[in-house]
């Protein structure tokens, strides 16, 4: 079919994907956690076949919106191409197609032609807890997606920025395609907290229980000053700032303001860089980015050349540059050694220390302080962006899950059923903090795990004894 011609940068492009013997960007082990048919969609658009593309897009990606806009694209780590010059810009052909397919009216509500009667509960609904929804409800069972917050949409809704990835035109966009295919959604629904919304209810109401509430909870800076007033964990400042902006556009003030401020945000991943450009937004007037580590390399580093190992460096956004040239807001290898407040409870500074990171006696890296090099950095506002330490304990101790010695659900990947029957765990809440390709790709399997679950009875029951038998003896003759 063909269709309207794609841009020239994008038709450069997709003409620049080769025909490589073992493309590595579509490999879960090595790019693309979702197994995109990245060369085939390339191909597809260079001919100007956009709905063929679209298809092949959606025979993998559930939300291609999404990790076309937020995801670190592992794919273009991958990419052969990039061992001598830069990759394929794979990302933003993913979300041409998908915008293309939305403005061409191509995303169409496809509900299932038949039930069956199964009734599954959805607890959490970021992106794993949205895959989920959506694989099961395709495959005919009824769906109920339960959210804590005002809107659904888990971490893609209040937990990334609207700078990248618009709540109305993105996320609440296919919310709404999910709902006209028969999803049902239930917010301010806080499932082990709220009596409405007990365990005891979802268990005795549904067959089947998914868990995808993600790893919300955020690691703390153990330091002198830590209760003073101006310091605040990232998502406290990213989540109200977006539910005010969707609110009332901001006008309600009901959000943490860095306008006029002098920030400083520990902690150098994407939940910093978000509070980086929700800052500058805001109008702060000087920015600071702390991170522990050392800097990553730019390009991939020699010994790593070959596409297996290829090393995807978490580059600052080139608007993050534009906005601070010359100079860069990082500081790489830096230590806070504690918060500094003034005579009223209120932050006004931090002492840091430069540290070295050096291979121990038994090969680990660990760092070491670099004597006099002790700095005082002024601050207003100090938010903590270190990561996640895993899901909050509320259901796992109602529900007496077992949980691994990272406190993550417990639950085997390629199963993802946990030790009580008939509850499943996907997503951060089971792998810990990771991507949103990650969270849609453990949606999708767990997905296929509780189908599994839910038709056994329906699947034995078409199979007489004499088929048992004859699968016993195969079996037997396979052993032997």
């Amino acid at each position: 079919m063909e269709e309207s011609k794609p841009g020239p940068l994008l038709k450069t492009q997709s003409a620049r994907c080769m025909d490589c013997g073992t493309p590595f960007c579509h490999q879960d082990n090595s790019g693309c956690p979702l197994g995109n048919k990245i060369p085939e969609f390339n191909e597809l658009v260079y001919q100007n076949r956009w709905r063929e593309a679209l298809d092949r897009l959606l025979e993998t990606n559930n939300f291609p919106e999404f990790t076309g806009r937020v995801c670190p694209a592992p794919c273009e780590g991958s990419c052969v191409l990039g061992i001598i010059e830069n990759p394929v810009s794979i990302k933003s052909i993913e979300c041409s197609i998908i915008d293309k397919a939305f403005e061409e009216g191509w995303m169409v509500p496809r509900p299932p032609l038949e039930r069956t009667g199964k009734k599954v509960a959805i607890v959490g609904s970021g992106p794993a807890g949205l895959a989920a929804a959506d694989q099961l409800n395709k495959m005919g069972h009824s769906v109920t997606v339960f959210e804590r917050a005002d809107r659904i949409g888990g971490l893609m809704m209040y937990g990334v920025p609207n700078m990248k990835a618009d709540k109305i035109n993105t996320v609440q966009r296919r919310v709404d395609l999910m709902a006209k295919e028969g999803v049902s959604f239930v917010v301010n629904a806080n499932v082990g907290k709220d009596p409405t919304y007990s365990l005891d209810r979802l268990r005795e109401e549904h067959d089947a229980i998914v868990l995808a509430v993600g790893a919300t909870k955020p690691r703390d800076l153990p330091v002198p000053g830590r209760d003073l007033s101006g310091v605040h964990f990232a998502m406290e400042f990213l989540h109200a700032n977006t539910k005010s902006l969707l609110d009332s556009n901001l006008l309600d003030a009901n959000y943490i303001s860095a306008k006029g401020k002098k920030v400083v945000v520990i902690g150098g991943g994407d939940t910093g860089t978000d509070c980086i450009g929700t800052s500058i937004r805001h109008g702060c007037s000087s920015i600071v980015n702390l991170e522990l580590l050392p800097q990553p390399p730019q390009k991939r580093a020699p010994e790593t050349v070959t596409v297996t190992g290829a090393y995807k460096a978490h580059l600052i956004p080139v608007v993050l540059r534009r906005w601070f040239k010359p100079k860069d807001p990082r500081s790489y290898e830096v230590l806070t050694k504690r918060l500094i407040g003034d005579e009223n409870g209120v932050v006004k500074g931090l002492e840091v220390v430069r540290v070295q990171w050096e291979k121990d006696a038994s090969g680990r890296f660990q760092f070491k302080e670099v004597e006099g090099s002790e700095e005082i950095i002024g601050a207003d506002l100090v938010l903590l962006a270190m990561g996640f330490l895993g899901p909050e304990e509320t259901l796992a101790e109602k529900l007496g899950l077992e949980r691994d010695n990272r406190s993550n659900f417990k639950a085997e990947y390629g199963r993802f059923s946990t030790n009580v029957e008939g509850v499943f765990a996907a997503g951060d809440c089971r792998r810990g903090q990771s991507l949103v390709v990650w969270a849609i790709s453990e949606g999708r399997q767990a997905a296929a795990q509780v189908n599994r679950y839910l038709m056994k009875d329906e699947t034995d029951a078409n199979i007489n004894t004499d088929g048992q038998e004859e699968l016993v003896s195969n079996r037997q003759t396979i052993m032997t």
